[in-house]
């Protein structure tokens, strides 16, 4: 799934690396053997999905950010492979961490970018008749 999310990712197909993303995510839960968290991720499927498929519109336009997400991913996917749970899970809550983050500074930049475009032009450029 991982080398899927980033094959799509480079050939610029955002629905499938969505897609590849989603069941990076539900094989991560596969893999803990927690039947309650699996049915849950199951079950929010569609959801996760539509919200991932946004989220990663919006955060993997920006090269800094696609990168860092990367590698959290990564991360994740390295001390799954190696059975290290503790590792894994300071990863899994870091990455959810970061990109609960970036998407509120990324909303707050809409919102800001909003209020700026709302203004008058005589607040936004100050007339000569003041000077």
């Amino acid at each position: 799934c991982f080398d899927a999310m980033l094959q799509f990712t480079e050939r610029d197909d955002p629905d499938l690396a969505s897609q590849a993303d989603v069941r990076f995510h539900l094989a991560i839960a596969e893999a803990s053997h927690n039947v309650v968290l699996l049915q849950t991720m199951r079950g929010f499927f569609d959801l996760l999905q539509s919200s991932v498929m946004e989220s990663r519109q919006r955060m993997y336009q920006q090269q800094p950010i696609f990168a860092q997400l990367t590698g959290q991913h990564r991360e994740m996917l390295e001390a799954i492979e190696a059975g290290d749970a503790e590792r894994a899970r300071k990863a899994a809550l870091r990455h959810l961490g970061f990109v609960h983050a970036t998407i509120k500074q990324l909303d707050e930049d809409v919102a800001r970018q909003a209020r700026v475009t709302r203004l008058p032009d005589d607040v936004i450029k100050p007339s000569r008749e003041n000077d």
